[in-house]
């Protein structure tokens, strides 16, 4: 599998880790550019947390709700916090994802979530 295999997917599985060792997958959009995958999420999401705490991650395609529909890869990942990042990521997946990325935002303002919003980046391991 390689990054333009994870970039074409609609859906990526992105699995965190407890301290535990226990993965969590949760279904992300995502964008790629210069090697890198993009997320956009909120700042104090459980996925941000555990990646703050341990930068190992695993990633493939996947449906909407976070079925595998690929291989895995392994990756490093790190929350960006600084507004410039989290911007330039939100301009990322709102090319890839147009209209859909516009709506999930506007839903998100009207409910009051969103107001922490982080980037992360996913650097996968070389093969």
């Amino acid at each position: 599998m390689t990054l333009d295999d994870i970039n074409n997917a609609k859906y990526i599985a992105l699995e965190t880790f407890r301290r535990s060792g226990q993965g969590v997958i949760t279904p992300v959009w995502m964008a790629s550019d210069g090697g890198k995958l993009y997320v956009w999420t909120d700042g104090t999401s459980w996925k941000a947390k555990r990646i703050r705490a341990n930068s190992q991650v695993r990633l493939c395609a996947s449906d909407v709700r976070g079925t595998p529909t690929g291989p895995w890869m392994d990756a490093q990942a790190r929350v960006l916090d600084q507004p410039a990042d989290v911007q330039a990521t939100a301009k990322r997946i709102a090319a890839k994802y147009g209209l859909m990325f516009h709506l999930f935002g506007v839903m998100g303002k009207l409910s009051g979530r969103g107001r922490n919003r982080v980037a992360i980046e996913i650097s996968p391991a070389a093969a």
